[in-house]
Parts: structure tokens; sequence; C-alpha cells
């Protein structure tokens, strides 16, 4: 527990590092890193090793390309590098009939590309709100994220401790239980409605707490579903943790599987039912 708390704390000081340099290009890059960084945990996870480095290898530059580039120009390459990609998968496919596992492949794409989504959508709601116009607003939305799925999930691990006797999903996550969930439920909405208390006295914005409230709930299931959807490729291949990088937090997916859904859908609920008086998308 001592060592859990330490490495918490010192993810805590990077975090708030990072977010200095929030209207800067090194919190794209920040950002970039640490998605190649899951990429590469999935191609492990898989089973994926350095004879199929051409895999990572692709997928390379296309996330540099989705998540740095910000000129119409340069991001028109999108498409054409994605038929690009297709066309070089199903030729390694192809050539590698005998030994490269279609189902393992498919799933390898598919996780990349959602990962590649979710940690853009960062990117774009900080895109969304320019630093000149907004200030450090675009902060307090991404803290928003990480309230209700980090909220969430240590109100979920320790109802679960005090009350679990339930299992929710046991082939995929055999320590979580139906009680842990609803106590992540409502960990995540209460979570949001302090942090709304925080941010009328910051920014001086009137929050609309029951909203803030709803946010939470959402936020809590899809995060619930992100962790539970990384944790079926754990469960496939075998594996405890994704990773090493935060010692007994594992690494990067063990941290950020619940946040990976939570991001894009707070800028769908930020332009449909914004927790302001008023909309700042």
């Amino acid at each position: 527990m001592k060592t859990r708390v330490i490495t918490a704390v010192v993810g805590l000081a990077v975090l708030a590092a990072v977010l200095a340099f929030f209207d800067t290009i090194v919190f794209d890059f920040v950002l970039s890193a640490i998605c190649l960084l899951a990429i590469h945990e999935v191609f492990s996870a898989m089973g994926f090793g350095k004879k199929q480095w051409y895999l990572y290898a692709a997928a390379v530059p296309f996330t540099l390309l989705v998540m740095l580039t910000s000129s119409q120009s340069v991001r028109a390459l999108i498409l054409p590098f994605c038929f690009l990609l297709v066309l070089f998968l199903n030729v390694c496919q192809i050539a590698h009939v005998q030994t490269l596992d279609f189902g393992k492949l498919s799933g390898y794409v598919y996780f990349s590309g959602v990962i590649v989504f979710c940690f853009y959508s960062l990117i774009h709601l900080k895109r969304c709100l320019p630093f000149a116009q907004y200030r450090y607003d675009a902060i307090y939305f991404i803290l928003l994220i990480l309230c209700f799925a980090w909220g969430g999930d240590t109100a979920a691990y320790f109802a679960g401790r005090a009350f679990g006797k339930h299992k929710l999903a046991p082939e995929l996550s055999p320590k979580k239980t139906v009680e842990g969930s609803v106590g992540g439920f409502l960990g995540a909405a209460l979570c949001c409605v302090l942090y709304g208390l925080f941010i009328s006295k910051v920014l001086g914005h009137a929050p609309v707490y029951w909203m803030l409230a709803l946010y939470g709930l959402l936020g809590s299931l899809v995060s619930q579903l992100g962790d539970l959807s990384f944790s079926y490729i754990k469960r496939q291949y075998g594996i405890k943790d994704y990773g090493h990088l935060f010692r007994e937090h594992g690494g990067v997916l063990d941290r950020f599987d619940s946040v990976t859904f939570c991001a894009p859908l707070t800028y769908l609920l930020l332009m449909i039912v914004p927790f302001f008086e008023y909309n700042t998308l």
C-alpha cells in the first residue's frame, strides 16, 4: 500500500507538471508519447514481439499524424494514410498467413484505434478552447475527466472492499463486485459535485449541480466499460498487468483504461449538456 501511495503521489506531480505546459506543444507531445506506450502495451499483451516489429512501427506515424497535426492541409493526409495502412496490414496478413493470427491482428488494430481516438479527444478538447480566449478553462474540463474516472475507480475500490459480495464480471475481472460498481457510480457523482463547488470558487462560473452528478454517473458507466474492455485482453492472454511503468500500479493502460472512454464522452457532453450556465464550446 505504501508503494502504491508513493507512486500515486509521483504520478500526480508529473500530471501537474504536464498541465503547466498545457498551452504549448509539450502537452501534445506528452499525450502522444503516452498513447504510443499504451499501443505498445497492447502489442506486447497480444503476444507480438520483435519478429512483428513492423506492426508497431506502422502505428507510430499514424498516431503522430493524428495527435500532433492541426493544419487542415496536413490533416487531409489522414484518410489516404489510413488507406495505405489498411493495404499494408493486408499485405502483412497475406505474406505471413502461416504465422500471423488474424484474430490477434484484428484485436491489435481495433484497440490501437480506440486508444488513439480516445487520447486525441483530450487534444481536441484543448483546441476547441484556445488558450488566448479561454485561458486555463480547458484544464478544468480535463481534470473533470480524471475526476469521474479515477474518483469513481477509487470509490469502487473501497466500496468493493467494504461491501463486495456479488461478482460483477468474474470472467473478465475476478475482484470487481456489483457493490463496488454501485459505489463507483455514487463516488463519481459525488466527486463531480464537489469539483463543481471548487470550480465555482476558482472560475466564478455557476455549475448546474444535478448536471454534474449526471456527468459523474455517465462517466462512471463508460469508465467501468473501458476498464472491463481492456481487462478482456489481460484475461484472454493470461497477464496480470500491461506493464510495470508505475510499479504496483502496472502500466499505462492499467492506469488509463478507465479514462479512455471518458475523454470523448466529456467532449460530447459539453457540447450537448454543458454543466455551466453557458456553453463554452
